[in-house]
């Protein structure tokens, strides 16, 4: 299968092979056709398999066959949790679309408001925005909904955990009922598909790799290793292997600040991005990182979904993460579009508990290759592989009790009090102390 043979226009298609791509990927190859026949979509698939592709050219083909934009109005919007994905994904609408008569941009909070407002004035066929600034500009009238096409959800998974659901929603009120619907992510949890049944109708699912599964183009292993030491070893990695091009999660703001300074002072370049980093500053260390003026690009897990470095060999968990799903996240910056990948992990002995979730989520052990000279004086065990977790069932709503007049469902039990003596501690509850 070619580009050529999905159904898009020529303009698409030489875009594309000015890229040097000719053969679509899984998910492109199933997403694309569904898009072009004007289907709702949900689509996972795991981090760089090509989704942002598998949205971008179906949505610029639709869009290049209608009218242009209207002032102050909007034809399609694509919703992203941060900052980095959505310039990245403002990217590849300009590459996509540079032979294509379409106006496109992007809004971000963290930089000024102005001139946002200014580009939206002449109307825009494609808008890339994060929720928060979206809502701002919306209150601002500086855009109108009335004739939008496409609504696109990317990391949809990653807006939830975020805390955008509220944003999310009011953001839905605004546009017209009648549009096309892609929901794009990692996973589809119990939440998304929540989410979902208030968004996409007979919508086409698509799943193009296991949940929660690691690409297997990257290779994985951990350097036990004593907490004081991970500094030392990773420049000690860094020297001895030749590594160009790093790019090293912290689990913190400071952590990451710190380690930077330190490699910094070690002769090799470096800078940190996260949250409290002005937008000015994540955009020039990333600019940097991908020219090549930086050598390793320490970031906290805000970036774990934003980045888009092609041929990015190498990244190491200089701590793990706390949330298990993370590390599959962190891991799929590397290894992406086919090419191969490593993915480091320096683990200390109080990091046993995390290794053992990652361990649980992706369902393999990882192997353990100490480095002479780094040996750990408090040993990180290789314990045996937990059996993975039951997706959780939707609990059935319970029938209304005497007395509950209104039809709803009683609210669920402390877990706590569940037992053969619960009944007897709720007839003799503790009296609250003063």
């Amino acid at each position: 299968m070619s580009f050529t043979t999905l159904g898009l226009s020529e303009a698409l298609v030489k875009a594309v092979a000015e890229q040097g791509y000719d053969t679509p990927t899984p998910i492109q190859a199933k997403a694309i056709p569904a898009v072009l026949e004007g289907r709702d979509v949900m689509a996972a698939a795991q981090t760089g398999t090509g989704k942002t592709a598998g949205f971008t050219l179906p949505l610029l083909h639709r869009l290049s066959k209608g009218q242009p934009a209207k002032a102050n109005q909007v034809r399609a919007l694509v919703l992203t949790p941060t900052r980095e994905l959505a310039a990245q994904i403002a990217e590849s609408v300009g590459v996509y679309g540079k032979h294509l008569n379409l106006r496109s941009t992007v809004v971000f909070g963290g930089v000024n408001i102005n001139p946002q407002m200014m580009r939206l004035r002449k109307g825009v066929d494609v808008l890339i925005a994060t929720p928060g600034r979206l809502l701002d500009l919306y209150q601002q009238n500086a855009m109108s909904f009335p004739r939008l096409e496409v609504l696109i959800l990317d990391e949809a998974d990653r807006m939830l955990d975020m805390g955008f659901i509220h944003d999310i929603r009011k953001i839905l009120k605004a546009l017209p009922s009648k549009r096309q619907n892609l929901m794009f992510s990692a996973t589809f949890s119990e939440d998304i598909r929540d989410l979902a049944k208030t968004i996409v109708n007979n919508p086409v699912e698509i799943s193009v790799t296991p949940r929660n599964s690691t690409a297997v183009t990257v290779t994985q292993w951990i350097h036990p290793v004593d907490k004081n030491q991970k500094r030392h070893l990773l420049v000690e990695l860094i020297h001895k292997h030749s590594w160009e091009q790093v790019l090293v999660f912290s689990r913190t703001k400071r952590g990451a600040n710190r380690l930077a300074e330190f490699l910094e002072k070690s002769d090799i370049q470096a800078a940190a991005i996260h949250g409290n980093k002005s937008q000015g500053a994540r955009t020039r260390a990333l600019a940097d990182f991908k020219s090549g003026k930086l050598r390793v690009l320490v970031a906290t897990d805000i970036a774990a979904r934003g980045l888009d470095i092609e041929q990015l060999p190498q990244v190491v968990n200089f701590d793990l993460p706390e949330v298990a799903q993370d590390y599959v996240h962190r891991i799929g910056r590397t290894g992406r579009a086919g090419a191969t990948g490593q993915a480091i992990s320096l683990v200390s002995a109080d990091e046993v508990e995390q290794l053992q979730d990652i361990e649980r989520l992706i369902q393999r052990l990882l192997p353990r290759e100490r480095v002479a000279g780094y040996e750990p004086e408090n040993n990180v065990p290789e314990l045996p592989l937990r059996p993975p977790l039951k997706a959780k069932k939707p609990k059935k709503p319970k029938a209304p009790q005497a007395g509950n007049t209104s039809g709803a469902a009683e609210p669920p039990k402390n877990r706590r009090s569940a037992g053969p003596n619960s009944a007897k501690r709720r007839r003799n509850p503790r009296k609250a102390k003063p």
